[in-house]
């Protein structure tokens, strides 16, 4: 029912999070504080991959997380842009956290693989 409108918002996130990223600094967006943007961009977009493809949760996870650190590496070769680990680790943490509860959703929804396996089969 909501996969489809997630999967278009979550591509579209990752798009808008790799512009803000990699762009020239003044073209950057500002919203709140970095701390909160950067946990905040990377939870919505790991929570909306996750509901987004329920099934898929360690390679959801992996593109999360893995996008959040290359990103961060990628700064470096941009000249008014820097990556640091410790932003590179809360894009990181904000990324597991939305997987995270991507994960009890789908739990909860009965859509994840988990989900499907643990619930009680008929017998014939």
């Amino acid at each position: 029912m909501f996969r489809k409108p997630a999967i278009m918002l979550a591509w579209a996130a990752l798009a808008f999070i790799v512009f803000a990223t990699l762009s020239p600094i003044g073209l950057r967006p500002h919203i709140g504080g970095v701390g909160v943007e950067r946990f905040g961009a990377f939870a919505l977009v790991g929570l909306l991959f996750g509901v987004a493809y329920p099934k898929r949760f360690w390679l959801v996870l992996i593109l999360v997380v893995g996008t959040a650190l290359l990103l961060e590496a990628l700064q470096r070769l941009t000249p008014d842009r820097h990556g640091e680990i410790p932003d590179a680790l809360l894009k990181f943490v904000g990324g597991a956290v939305g997987v995270g509860i991507s994960l009890l959703i789908n739990l909860w929804l009965g859509l994840s693989e988990r989900g499907r396996h643990s619930k009680p089969t008929k017998s014939a």
